[in-house]
Formats: structure tokens, C-alpha cells, sequence
């Protein structure tokens, strides 16, 4: 069987071709080039050419064939122009998940398959096999084809599944991770002892293929720099806001009962929805200042908000941002609760568990709700417990999924820190198999 292997320089895919070597089957290394303009990231250089040279050496120490392809062109197209478009619209896309999904496992195999390759292998810390039936033998979908399942790796620190969550069976059936049973610093110990330039590179950074950015920088290729306010959301707002205390009750009501099926679709719809912050409204007032009365304008104070300083646009902040906000003067870190990108404004919230920061529901709108084993897909009216993240790194957390016409809701057992939209939510089994993912 001859195996392509995405060789990207750093040592999780040098120790991945080693192993496919030593196990005997006949490998190749391709390296592909997503990006060319140096400008936009932190170091000011071409990564991209140091990790070249690194991949090179490796495949020459291994012993393996070494290729070289450019995919800058579909990559701008499929992830990132996406990443503009949804920064655009006040979204936070993930844009490793989109680089596996429409590079990695499709633009990049098909030149892997050019090459004559019959499976493409990587260096993500997962696990695949084939679902059986309670009697071990292959499920087939309707096709007659072998049903894929992909697990946590086994290095609970490095579990990657979550990057992988828009891919398909297809895509599947030509995977393979070989380095999923294997913790972090076995492979680490792998590749010093068999010598391989890449034994002692430290993990890459950034964005994918782009390497490590200052964010609003990026995104200022193509998105305007425009001056607003930071507004912070006083913790006494949300005693009087309605929508918090709708969806407050009906989580109340929840937990008592359990009881989804008495939840109308327009309930949970509300209670997926965040706070909109618009009635937050400041009012100015004339005043006299100094020794010659000069007459100036002013902010009047208010009772739930103060404008606290001003940022370069809304579409460069996400929730549950801390960084870059130059917000000072108070006991607790401040973290970004809200974002309006049509009237440019950022809301605040000062403490880790601020009420603007916490949410106990999300929804994924139906054309966003992507099936790894489509043979597990719910139907209308149906409801399961899973275990879901909505982050890479983050630890999986219980939740219920209520399958309704206007879309899947995802509802936790504990209230979640910074849902945010354009993410990807991610469900597991209890066993950690990853069986599905969806747009928040």
C-alpha cells in the first residue's frame, strides 16, 4: 500500500512517516505550501521555508521520496477568505477545522492521489477504526461501505479530534494517524532516537499554515480600522433585563424537571439567543468648564454601563477576549461579553464568571449540523446526552441534544464561558468517539 504523508517539518508528522516506514509500507512525503506573504506574521520571515528545509532533511533521514506542493491558491479561497467573511460579520471561525476539512483531506489528497498514493497520513494525536455491531462485525452504510469511527488520541493533553470534526466518511476511509496511541513525549523520544531533524522543533503556533499572527493585523488586509466604544456591562444590568431573567427561569424550570419535551422550539430558540445590549443607551448633557465657562459635551452617567475607552473595530475582538482591550483600573481582569459589528461597539465585563460571559444553551441551524457517522444522526424530536466542547483544549463538558425543526440545541448540565458564534461545537460519545460537529 503506498501512504502519503503530510511532512510539515515539526516532529508529530517526522515521527509519524517513521513509523509508517518501519511498519513497511511503501511512503512518500509531500509537503504543501499554503502561504506566501511574510508581512502579516509576528516573525516578519518565511516560515514556511525553514519548515521545507526541516521536512526535506527528515524524509532524507527516514528514507523516504519528498514532494513539494503549492495549495496557497485554494487555501486563500477556502479558509481564508471564509476567515475575513465571517470576521466581517462579527463571527469567530476556526480556521484549522476548515484547513483539514478543504485542504488537508481534499485539495492536498488529491495531489497525494496524482502522486499515487492510496492513503494520506498525518501527524494528529487521534484514533480511527471500523464500527462494528455488538457482535464485531463491520456496519456498512447504505452503500455497502465500511462505517469509519475516529476517537481521542490517546495523549489526553494533545487529544486533536476537535480540528478534525467537519470530515466525512469518505474522507475517513483514506486517513490514517499513526501516531494516535502514542502520548506526547514518546514521540518526542522516537524522534531523538532516530536522529531526526525535527526531534527538538517546538510545536508550530498560529494560524494554520500561516503561522503565528497578530490577529487584527491579518485581518486588516481587508477589513477597515475603525475607531468605537468599549462599553462596560455593570453586573446590576441583568437584574432588570428581561431576557436574562426569561432564560434564567426557564433554566430553573429545566433543572427541576428535565423535561424537554415540554420546551417549545421557540423557547429554546430564546434561550440560545444572546443578550442583545442594544438598550444600553448614553445620553449627553451640556456643561461649563474651566475659568471661562467654555461649554463642553458629556456622557450623563448610567446605571448599568460606562464607556471605558475605545477600540480599531468590533470585527477584530471575540467573546471571552481578554487581550488587547488597554482597559484598566479594575480588581479583575475584563473580558469581552458582546460585539456589534453594525454599530461598532464592544461590551464588557469585568470578572471570569460575569453573567454576560455565561450561557447554558446554544444552537446549531440545520444546514449547519454535520454528521461523522450519519448512521447516528437524530431525528426530529429526539434528544441524547453527549459529551460536548465548544474550543479546542477545553475539557468535555455534559450536555443534552434536543433535535428540533429549527435547528440542534445543545443544552449543558453547567452554564459555558464564552459561547461564540462561528465555532465549532463538538460531540462525543462516553467511550470519546467524536460523532459529530456544527456551527454555533
Amino acid at each position: 500500500m503506498k501512504v502519503c504523508i503530510g511532512l510539515s517539518g515539526g516532529v508529530d508528522s517526522s515521527v509519524a512517516a517513521l513509523l509508517l516506514k518501519q511498519q513497511g509500507y511503501d511512503v512518500f512525503a509531500l509537503f504543501m505550501q499554503n502561504w506566501h506573504d511574510a508581512s502579516t506574521t509576528l516573525h516578519g520571515d518565511c516560515e514556511w521555508e525553514e519548515d521545507r528545509f526541516v521536512a526535506e532533511m527528515v524524509a532524507k533521514k527516514i528514507g523516504i521520496p519528498f514532494h513539494f506542493v503549492d495549495l496557497s491558491g485554494p487555501y486563500r479561497q477556502r479558509v481564508v477568505d471564509y476567515m475575513f467573511s465571517e470576521y466581517e460579520k462579527g463571527r469567530t471561525p476556526n480556521p484549522d477545522v476548515l484547513c483539514n476539512r478543504e485542504i488537508k483531506f481534499d485539495a492536498f489528497w488529491q495531489e497525494a492521489k496524482r502522486l499515487g498514493a492510496d492513503m494520506v497520513a498525518t501527524g494528529h494525536y487521534c484514533r480511527k477504526d471500523v464500527a462494528t455491531d455488538e457482535n464485531g462485525n463491520p456496519l456498512l452504510d447504505a452503500d455497502g461501505k465500511q462505517i469509519y469511527r475516529i476517537l481521542a488520541g490517546t495523549d489526553p493533553n494533545k487529544d486533536q479530534t476537535y480540528f478534525l470534526c467537519q470530515l466525512n466518511q469518505e474522507q475517513l476511509s483514506t486517513a490514517m494517524f499513526p501516531i494516535g496511541d502514542i502520548i506526547k513525549p514518546e514521540v518526542r523520544r522516537l524522534a531523538k532516537e532516530a536522529e531526526l531533524p525535527s526531534a527538538e522543533k517546538k510545536d508550530s503556533q498560529g494560524i494554520c499554515f500561516v503561522g503565528k499572527v497578530d490577529l487584527p493585523t491579518f485581518l486588516q488586509q481587508k477589513l477597515k480600522s475603525v475607531k468605537g466604544d468599549i462599553i462596560e456591562v455593570y453586573d446590576n444590568y441583568y437584574a432588570q433585563n428581561s431576557h436574562y431573567l426569561y432564560c434564567s427561569e426557564l433554566c430553573r424550570q429545566i433543572e427541576q424537571t428535565r423535561d424537554f419535551a415540554a420546551i417549545s422550539d421557540e423557547q429554546l430558540l430564546k434561550l440560545s439567543t444572546a443578550i442583545d445590549y442594544s438598550d444600553i443607551v448614553f445620553e449627553t448633557e451640556t456643561y461649563r468648564s474651566g475659568k471661562k465657562h467654555i461649554k463642553k459635551t458629556r456622557y450623563k452617567e448610567h446605571p448599568f454601563a460606562k464607556i471605558v475607552g475605545q477600540h480599531d473595530g468590533a470585527q477584530f475582538y471575540t467573546i471571552g477576549q481578554r487581550r488587547g482591550l488597554a482597559v484598566g483600573g479594575h480588581a479583575e481582569s475584563v473580558f469581552v461579553i458582546s460585539t456589534d459589528t453594525e454599530k461598532n461597539l464592544i461590551y464588557v465585563g469585568e470578572g471570569h464568571n460575569h453573567k454576560g460571559l455565561l450561557r447554558s444553551c446554544l444552537r446549531v441551524a440545520p444546514e449547519e449540523i454535520h454528521w461523522i457517522r450519519q448512521d447516528l444522526g437524530m431525528e426530529i424530536g429526539e434528544q441524547r446526552d453527549y459529551l460536548v466542547r465548544i474550543r479546542y483544549r477545553q475539557p468535555l463538558e455534559k450536555a443534552t441534544l434536543i433535535m428540533r425543526e429549527n435547528g440542534l440545541y445543545i443544552y449543558f448540565d453547567n452554564p459555558q464561558r464564552g459561547i461564540t458564534p462561528g465555532q465549532f461545537a463538538v460531540w462525543y460519545s462516553t467511550d470519546l468517539e467524536m460523532l459529530g460537529s456544527g456551527v454555533i
